[in-house]
């Protein structure tokens, strides 16, 4: 694993020992972040099933200004800030080991918000779509932000949930890959009123 461009282009990633976690091969990051970049003029990225911190890694590479990563193994934590370090990256991210949930709930708290989330929970795990609401109902998200969702080829989402809309989908073998965009105000102004709610009429 390496970083495929930007100002950290071709410095190798370390790969967490074991095989708990499931890192973006290159190709796939190549394609993906063609999709969603390629590169960036600032913003703030969150890498929430992080691992290795791949994709974090290389959304600074490609010009965010800042990245949080988040993973509940300890092992991943350690190899984040190795991998961070090793691309002079450390100084725009935060590290933090908590579970998805708790961590955005955290993240929330602060203030925070992001233009570009990536989500890769592991293939057991069938609640991206969920995370992504929950990240709206915290309002986490940035008007326009971006989410990649990464999850088994074998499964599927919804093309449109919520305030979100698939902009694109791609598979790679086992890997799917949906691009999804975030539009607030596409769920304010499709509010209609229901029929109980509705004036009465003389």
């Amino acid at each position: 694993m390496r970083v495929v461009s930007g100002s950290a282009k071709g410095r190798p990633l370390k790969a967490v020992p074991g095989t708990g976690t499931r890192p973006t091969t290159d190709k796939v990051k190549e394609a993906l972040f063609s999709m969603v970049g390629p590169y960036f003029e600032g913003g703030t990225a969150l890498d929430l099933f992080a691992g290795s911190g791949g994709l974090g890694i290389e959304a600074l590479s490609r010009g965010m200004d800042k990245a949080v990563f988040v993973d509940l193994e300890s092992k991943s934590i350690e190899v984040i800030r190795m991998n961070l370090k090793a691309t002079k990256l450390e100084d725009q991210a935060a590290v933090y080991r908590n579970d998805a949930g708790r961590a955005l709930k955290a993240l929330a708290k602060r203030g925070t918000t992001f233009d570009l989330v990536f989500l890769d929970p592991p293939y057991s795990m069938k609640n991206g779509h969920e995370l992504m609401l929950t990240m709206h109902e915290l309002e986490l998200l940035e008007p326009e932000a971006t989410i990649v969702l990464e999850y088994e080829s074998k499964h599927d989402y919804p093309e449109q949930f919520g305030p979100f809309e698939q902009t694109r989908k791609a598979l790679y073998g086992e890997t799917a890959v949906s691009i999804y965009y975030y539009a607030p105000e596409a769920v304010e102004d499709g509010e209609s009123i229901t029929p109980e709610e509705e004036a009465p009429h003389d």
